[in-house]
């Protein structure tokens, strides 16, 4: 799934791509992935309006536009959003989507285009999404910032006011390990399986260690290794062991910084033990045991 570093550059991306644009047409082949209205409603109501600005609640991306209305769009599993221009027509046994341009877009994983969103400047934005798994909301401003998954969020990974004392009565005090209270989006929001083990190996902090059981200068080297770890990855443009895509449909490049993630097998970068794998909350954790003691 993208996590905060992935999505952010998707937001980052659009908010160059996009805004001051209107939304000229709208097509789908799996109207599933609308919550609350049929295809059919969501292009009456959307088509005309301007864009005018994104950005990003957790994993979740917000489309501002103009007469106070919002489109969320949730990437999920293997969504990610292109912008460019796609030739779609019927064919006997459904649809055909095309990219009308050599390159990236051409790419396997860019292929399961579902969603398409056109511009009035010819441009398109489009989601392409192998599992079907993402979500899209459309309403007023205030209706999709009522959502239950957003009014749900914890404090944002990267926001400033997460410091040792927010860290302490909120991460802290739960009964999980330390790796699985990281990856709820009701404690902290954005951060999920691959950044939690880099954040931890980084800490020097066991992912199975209880959260409550954190020391106050354990708190504060997640809290730095979560920023630096974050923003490097969004400078990076993300990871891309596996669908994850930006928005020219191009690979991030943090998978080759990767410290223990995947790293099963391979000698730590501090002290050279073998990292080791196990499993939290039926997610897969990376530790080294030498340098992340229980």
């Amino acid at each position: 799934m993208p996590e905060l570093p992935e999505v952010q550059t998707i937001v980052n991306d659009l908010g160059k791509k996009i805004i001051g644009q209107r939304v000229a047409g709208f097509w789908t082949d799996w109207p599933k992935s609308i919550k609350g209205l049929t295809s059919v409603s969501l292009r009456r109501k959307i088509e005309g309006l301007k864009i005018l600005g994104v950005r990003r609640l957790g994993k979740n991306i917000l489309i501002t536009l103009d007469k106070n209305h919002t489109l969320l769009i949730h990437q999920k599993m293997t969504g990610h959003l292109m912008v460019g221009r796609w030739s779609i027509r019927r064919t006997h046994d459904g649809w055909s989507v095309k990219s009308s341009t050599k390159g990236p877009f051409e790419d396997r994983v860019n292929q399961y285009i579902h969603v398409v969103f056109t511009l009035d400047n010819g441009k398109m934005l489009a989601l392409s999404d192998m599992r079907k798994f993402a979500r899209i909301d459309f309403g007023r401003t205030a209706d999709i910032l009522a959502l239950p998954a957003i009014q749900k969020l914890g404090l944002d990974a990267l926001d400033r006011r997460l410091n040792a004392e927010v860290f302490r009565k909120t991460v802290c005090s739960r009964n999980r390990s330390i790796k699985q209270t990281l990856m709820d989006p009701t404690v902290v929001a954005g951060i999920g399986n691959i950044y939690a083990d880099d954040i931890l190996w980084s800490a020097k902090v066991h992912p199975a260690r209880p959260a409550r059981t954190l020391k106050d200068a354990e708190i504060k080297r997640i809290i730095f290794q979560t920023r630096r770890i974050l923003n490097k990855a969004i400078g990076l443009r993300g990871t891309s062991v596996g669908d994850y895509r930006d928005t020219a449909g191009k690979p991030g490049k943090y998978g080759q910084e990767l410290l223990v993630y995947r790293k099963t097998g391979e000698s730590c970068r501090r002290c050279r033990t073998l990292i080791q794998r196990i499993e939290l909350g039926q997610r897969s954790a990376h530790f080294c045991p030498k340098c992340q003691k229980l």
